[in-house]
């Protein structure tokens, strides 16, 4: 059985799903699941707390609805093994679900799943049915991400100096729910979405210099990157800042920190943290430092990218953000962070960085 309280809580929601799809069987009811759906249509923006959610649209799963039957099953497989998980107190990655998931259905050429989108949408549609995330539920995505600073965590029983693990850092992983801060020492964090440009200040030393953190992840921030940089801003009220490419690929991963993501609104109150604030590349750094000269041409999904974004919500009645969309569309171009160290390689950790924060040069 579950070990903690809190895994308790999660077996008994699931066993309390399982038993009520039995109590319909029982009655002589076809066995059915209510979700909410999850697509663009029913994803609201609130104003006041500034983060995506779940509208108030379901749709019904029904076993016997053939168009159904599939999807029902696999999130029930998906379930069971979740809830095997919990009770053996162990931990799998997503690839590890897919298969285990992954059979042949008795007396059928028919697999529970084929690949690995179906038992991932599965879990998804587990968190919103019991209201607890896939890792809360014992399922863990890779470890993607790096972070370095002034900081002594305790991650099972180990405790960890962010400032003493070389030139890798430390691995973020999935799940960082039950790491406990024993000692921090930083005035803010920087978030960047290039693994590159996170080594170039770890390599200056500038979460050092600075007393700040630095935490990277290749292109889209992991969900245990997200939750780590919620924890640090709503627990020890550390400004976070995020560093970007000037394309509208950079300012989306700013935005799904700030305000969620689309795919993973359910997730808001866990993930976006309203406070983040766009450090840069601006448009407005290209024309300071001169940048022009390292354009890149917009494709047409930049494009067709950046007309979406400045369509948002969340966007469309921000000055700034518009006066950025704007300048980017006339431009017709993007800019690389790494376009900086055409100014000298400890550019951005010398002058870029610390003249922006030091000047409040960002965008909220």
């Amino acid at each position: 059985m579950a070990k903690n309280e809190t895994d308790k809580e999660q077996l008994k929601t699931l066993e309390e799903f399982g038993a009520s799809l039995v109590k319909q069987i029982e009655s002589g009811q076809q066995p059915s699941i209510e979700l909410s759906v999850r697509s663009l249509s029913n994803v609201v923006f609130d104003e006041k707390t500034r983060k995506l959610g779940i509208g108030e649209k379901t749709s019904e799963r029904a076993f016997f609805n053939v168009a159904h039957a599939k999807k029902f099953l696999q999130t029930i497989e998906v379930a069971a093994i979740s809830k095997s998980l919990i009770e053996i107190d162990k931990t799998s990655s997503l690839r590890d679900v897919f298969y285990m998931a992954k059979r042949t259905i008795p007396g059928t050429k028919t697999n529970v799943v084929d690949d690995q989108n179906e038992s991932d949408k599965a879990m998804e549609d587990l968190e919103i049915i019991t209201g607890f995330t896939r890792e809360q539920l014992h399922v863990n995505a890779n470890k993607m991400g790096s972070v370095a600073g002034n900081v002594i965590i305790e991650d099972q029983g180990d405790t960890i100096d962010w400032s003493k693990l070389g030139s890798g850092g430390w691995s973020i992983p999935s799940n960082v729910e039950k790491i406990k801060f024993k000692k921090m020492n930083a005035k803010y964090v920087i978030y960047m979405e290039k693994a590159a440009v996170w080594e170039r200040l770890h390599e200056d030393r500038f979460w050092s210099k600075q007393n700040c953190i630095i935490m990277s992840s290749q292109g889209q921030s992991t969900r245990g990157v997200r939750r780590l940089l919620q924890r640090l801003a709503t627990e020890h009220k550390l400004p976070i800042y995020v560093l970007t490419d000037n394309d509208p690929w950079g300012i989306y991963i700013y935005s799904v920190l700030k305000h969620g993501s689309i795919s993973l609104a359910h997730m808001s109150e866990e993930m976006a943290i309203p406070n983040v604030r766009f450090l840069g590349v601006t448009c407005d750094d290209v024309t300071k430092y001169k940048l022009e000269r390292h354009y890149i041409k917009l494709t047409d999904q930049d494009t067709a990218r950046l007309k979406q974004m400045a369509e948002y919500d969340w966007f469309k009645d921000h000055k700034e953000w518009q006066k950025q969309f704007k300048m980017m569309k006339t431009a017709g171009a993007k800019v690389e962070i790494q376009s900086l160290s055409a100014r000298g390689i400890t550019f951005i950790s010398d002058v870029y960085l610390p003249e922006k924060i030091k000047h409040n040069e960002f965008i909220d």
